[in-house]
């Protein structure tokens, strides 16, 4: 495993941070999970997608269903990345962003770890 990038944005006082990561076994998505859940223990959603050889996928962690996880893994579809995984944490910042933005949010956060 290997970490590309991370990157971070704040929307109504949710902080968003995106990792970016090159995967070479699946075992690794686990780990790479678990690390950021010990790292992030306040957070409270660390949502994820990832595409590797022939397998894919994706979760919302308690998010609104197809708000977190699904443009993560539209994103790796897009732009045609394989054996890659995005992961973005979210600290709740007391206000509700509603499906749109919040979708919004999680895409611009995993692109800038992408673009960075």
């Amino acid at each position: 495993m290997k970490l590309l990038n991370n990157y971070e944005i704040v929307v109504k006082k949710s902080r968003f941070i995106a990792y970016y990561y090159e995967i070479v076994d699946i075992g690794e998505i686990k780990e790479i999970l678990n690390s950021l859940k010990s790292e992030h223990k306040k957070a409270k959603h660390i949502v994820y997608a990832y595409k590797f050889g022939n397998t894919a996928g994706k979760s919302d962690d308690k998010e609104p269903k197809g708000t977190a996880g699904l443009p993560l893994y539209n994103i790796l579809e897009q732009k045609q990345l394989t054996n890659k995984l995005i992961v973005v944490v979210r600290y709740f910042g007391g206000t509700l962003l509603g499906a749109g933005p919040l979708q919004r949010a999680y895409r611009e956060a995993a692109l800038g770890a992408i673009k960075k």
